[in-house]
């Protein structure tokens, strides 16, 4: 439900062109719904720019969300940038980049093996 309701307010509640492209990617309460922190990501070109604009709007978001809520207590709302996705992606990459070195002969210890042929061409 606070997912949801952080969501919206993100979304059509906030104009900061700051946190346009913005996505809130999870969201933790704790259990006695005193702190709120939220994971968003962003393109990593963007990290400081989107959380300065949080923490400008930090105090608005808090209030719309403790009258969406309706609960007792209005929680804390701590933003986290979520680089994960990024991560995967540099994951990825690397796994796409696979150096030469991979496709050669090893022995049990993981060095490469050296055929004998290789020796003759060194004394040459």
């Amino acid at each position: 439900m606070a997912r949801e309701k952080l969501g919206y307010i993100l979304l059509f509640e906030v104009s900061d062109p700051d946190l346009a492209l913005v996505t809130l990617t999870g969201v933790e309460v704790s259990v006695d719904k005193s702190v709120l922190r939220a994971y968003v990501s962003c393109e990593s070109s963007r990290y400081d720019e989107v959380r300065e604009a949080l923490r400008r709007a930090k105090g608005r978001i808090r209030s719309l969300l403790g009258h969406a809520l309706g609960w007792r207590v209005t929680p804390e709302l701590i933003f986290e940038i979520d680089t994960t996705a990024d991560e995967a992606e540099r994951i990825a990459q690397a796994l796409e980049e696979v150096p030469p070195t991979i496709g050669v002969e090893k022995d049990e210890f993981g060095y490469p093996v050296v055929s004998a042929d290789a020796g003759d061409e060194e004394d040459q």
